[in-house]
């Protein structure tokens, strides 16, 4: 039986998604409860992307096949049992053996949360990124205007990504207050590596000023990881949907 699974993580105890040596990872402690209730036996599961070092998640997806004939409805309460409190599945659904988290996502939606405060608040050190510098949410939304559509984000994207293919289709961006957090919502087909954070970095230079909103276009057209601004900390960053 092949099982998909929505997950909720608070990232700050974590690695990462990804299983590493010797380090505490989303896909570790998964995997190791599915372990527990299959008597020791590994289940490895796959997930719809990984998230870097401090980034949280309202609504991974993961998948993976078990032997068990446990009710589906059972399942979420089975591993929630042996996970630490910091994970916790919210819910699961049979699927078609050929389904699979990661290649079968049509888009996702990340948010990135902003506490623009000079004064630091110690209960949203880990989950708002301070941003002591005035800015102008009016720039901010001139510049993301250049970047939704269809583009190639080479310029938005570390150095480090593998793919070959940096074209991606961002749908939407959207600026909005959340009980006195500034929140940048980005729903796009496929996002790079450390893209997200690179665009907000990116785009409070803009609002600080320090960019002009229509040297977005030439950044794009660069294709040069230099031409863009500084990547955004992990903790503001959220992993909120994906959709299918």
């Amino acid at each position: 039986m092949r099982l998909k699974c929505t997950v909720s993580y608070d990232g700050t105890g974590f690695a990462g998604y990804q299983v590493q040596p010797q380090k505490r990872t989303v896909q570790g402690e998964i995997e190791a409860a599915l372990a527990k209730i299959h008597k020791g036996q590994r289940i490895k599961i796959h997930g719809s992307g990984r998230t870097d070092a401090g980034v949280h998640a309202k609504g991974q997806v993961i998948h993976f096949d078990t032997p068990l004939n446990l009710p589906v409805t059972r399942w979420p309460i089975a591993i929630n049992t042996s996970l630490p409190e910091d994970i916790v599945i919210l819910s699961a659904e049979e699927m078609d053996p050929e389904f699979h988290a990661r290649y079968d996502a049509i888009g996702k939606e990340y948010r990135y949360m902003i506490q623009l405060s000079k004064q630091r608040d110690p209960f949203l050190r880990h989950y708002a990124y301070q941003y002591s510098y005035p800015i102008d949410v009016r720039l901010m939304e001139e510049a993301a205007n250049y970047l939704t559509g269809t583009h190639d984000f080479t310029s938005f994207c570390s150095a480090k990504a593998e793919v070959i293919d940096k074209v991606r289709i961002i749908k939407t961006i959207e600026f909005l207050d959340e009980n006195g957090l500034l929140v940048i919502r980005f729903v796009g087909n496929g996002f790079l590596y450390n893209m997200v954070r690179i665009l907000v970095g990116t785009l409070l230079e803009a609002g600080r000023g320090e960019r002009e909103p229509s040297t977005f276009k030439e950044i794009l057209e660069k294709k040069d990881r230099k031409y863009a601004g500084k990547t955004a900390p992990g903790h503001g960053l959220y992993l909120w949907e994906v959709f299918y």
